[in-house]
């Protein structure tokens, strides 16, 4: 099995993210990590490890990039993609490993605690809001004692395992989301292409999280949001939810200008213009390789936005029950 750890900026955990990993048993690993710069010397004292291989790309290649990167030189049949300020338990890579290479599944995600509390759920996965929003499943939680294996809609990229067979056949994650959304769309491709995506509740992996918001970061969130929106669906279901998309807009804008990040809105407006054929092409990958249409896919959407971690405020809850109203109306018709 493959471990890719995409490395950025100085982070205390990215030693022991790597060590968790070569100690997991029942599996043989190999770690590759990918330096996307200002690691702070810590690549070098892993670059002297057996079984560890560091890439060097020169420049930041983002989330997406880094792990192309990363399991471009795999050699294991399993590729797990772990964050750098994550911790596997010794045996989430074999777990995660033998769902993984079921033939009808095509991502296999973890258990995600939180670090500093290890009995709360970071995520079991992440669902998908069929406005185009994504967050944390179960962020918060308990983890329950009779916790089963279930499928879900997309994979955290924190803690995600899939075929090497399967990454070559995809091409890896899109490089234009650079960071954020490219593990839901690898996710929503498997599932487009009948595939499952499967939360794997004993395989544990801890979680230094935290809930960064900074405005490079919403101009990134709301660019691939609409990017992986623009690309996912079929031309009816886009036509029907347009009216919402419009309005959902504006109402992003008047966050934007309230929270002081209006200028990224609409940068990532800008970037979608110009960039408007990578757009295109990205949807007719999409839309040539699904082999089930919207009604399916519309079962594995989430029609209320429940984050536990970024919570409605009161005025928007009842916007939400419109929203979950229009969307029950969409897929009557789809």
């Amino acid at each position: 099995m493959s471990v890719v750890v995409p490395a950025y900026g100085s982070d205390p955990w990215l030693g022991r993210s790597v060590d968790s990993a070569l100690a997991s048993t029942g599996v043989d690993t190999e770690v590759i990590v990918v330096d996307n710069g200002g690691t702070d010397g810590t690549t070098e004292r892993l670059a002297g490890l057996a079984r560890v291989t560091v890439v060097r790309p020169g420049s930041n290649l983002g989330f997406a990039g880094g792990c192309n990167a990363g399991w471009r030189r795999a050699q294991g049949d399993v590729v797990f993609f772990l964050n750098q300020d994550a911790v596997v338990s010794p045996d989430a890579l074999s777990r995660l490993a033998e769902v993984a290479l079921e033939p009808t599944v095509g991502v296999a995600t973890g258990s995600v605690r939180l670090a500093d509390e290890p009995g709360v759920l970071n995520s079991w996965g992440n669902p998908f809001h069929f406005l185009g929003f994504s967050w944390s499943g179960g962020f918060g939680e308990p983890v329950p004692p009779d916790d089963v294996r279930r499928e879900v809609t997309g994979a955290s990229g924190t803690a995600m395992a899939v075929r090497r067979s399967l990454l070559e056949e995809l091409g890896g994650f899109a490089e234009d989301y650079f960071a954020y959304h490219e593990d839901l769309e690898l996710s929503l491709r498997c599932r487009l292409r009948g595939l499952t995506v499967v939360y794997v509740p004993d395989a544990v992996v801890t979680h230094r999280y935290e809930m960064s918001r900074n405005p490079s970061k919403f101009y990134l969130l709301e660019r691939n949001r609409l990017f992986l929106v623009a690309s996912l669906y079929e031309r009816r279901t886009l036509a029907l939810l347009l009216p919402a998309l419009l309005a959902t807009e504006v109402g992003m804008l008047a966050v934007a200008l309230q929270a002081g990040w209006a200028r990224q809105k609409v940068d990532g407006w800008r970037w979608l213009w110009r960039h408007h054929d990578r757009v295109g092409a990205r949807r007719r990958l999409l839309q040539e390789e699904r082999v089930i249409d919207d009604r399916e896919l519309a079962r594995h959407l989430a029609s209320h936005f429940d984050a536990g971690n970024l919570l409605l405020p009161d005025w928007a809850r009842p916007l939400d029950t419109v929203v979950a109203g229009y969307w029950s109306l969409v897929r009557r018709v789809i």
